[in-house]
């Protein structure tokens, strides 16, 4: 039996580095729905003033305690983009291996912007704040509802692009799982987008956004454990 040339081992250690990396990558996108999920989670429960049932989670980066929600979405954001770029290394064949994980990233920058430009108090919200819609909107609230308009609609066609991707493979549940994840989250934003005019539109949209945090977080662990250890 013989040794490896150095050349060879050198090629061979460059593959096991490029995989690590690949899996460090989809790491990070599986762990940003639970990331999210739970810091909005702890925050709608003890943060004073704030109703699920009548505010939408963007206000909770308002206040004294909105750096939370805002290193959320950063972090959250930043997570997701190595997600998509993982995914995007992982996916090397198919149907939308291209577009897919592009569209994922988008959401994720989408998520960092949200962060960054915070949306104008509103409804009560933080305590002390008129009742109502915000009086005067401010160029950050305006870019907070651009941000969460562009990253919303990619997240949607991420998900029927991945449809198409995993039924032309046959893979008839992912399909499914994506097409319903992408339609219930369309239609949760056009309840949100219609002015929360809706009863209950906020926690509609809130269940829609955990969803969709579930697929995410699924589609990067199936490539996650479909990937070499080493």
């Amino acid at each position: 039996m013989t040794n490896a040339s150095p050349a060879e081992t050198s090629a061979m250690a460059s593959r096991v580095d490029t995989t690590q990396r690949i899996r460090t990558l989809l790491a990070c996108g599986v762990a940003a729905g639970p990331v999210y999920i739970v810091v909005a989670l702890i925050q709608i429960l003890t943060r004073d003033g704030f109703d699920v049932t009548r505010h939408a989670l963007s206000l909770l980066a308002n206040g004294d305690l909105g750096w939370v929600q805002i290193s959320n979405f950063v972090v959250t954001g930043l997570l997701t983009l190595a997600g998509a770029v993982g995914l995007r290394r992982a996916l090397r064949t198919g149907r939308g291996r291209t577009w897919g994980p592009r569209l994922l990233g988008l959401y994720g920058a989408s998520l960092i912007a949200a962060g960054l430009l915070v949306a104008d108090p509103a409804l009560g919200f933080p305590l002390g704040t008129p009742a109502g819609p915000p009086a005067d909107i401010t160029w950050h609230g305006v870019g907070h509802f651009i941000a969460g308009a562009v990253g919303f609609l990619a997240l949607i066609a991420a998900c029927f692009v991945f449809a198409r991707r995993f039924a032309t493979s046959g893979q008839r549940g992912w399909a499914a799982w994506s097409v319903a994840t992408g339609v219930v989250f369309f239609a949760a934003f056009l309840g949100i987008a219609a002015g929360n005019v809706i009863p209950g539109i906020n926690v509609a949209f809130g269940i829609a956004v955990m969803l969709a945090w579930a697929w995410i977080s699924a589609l990067c662990a199936r490539s996650l454990l479909s990937a070499p250890a080493r």
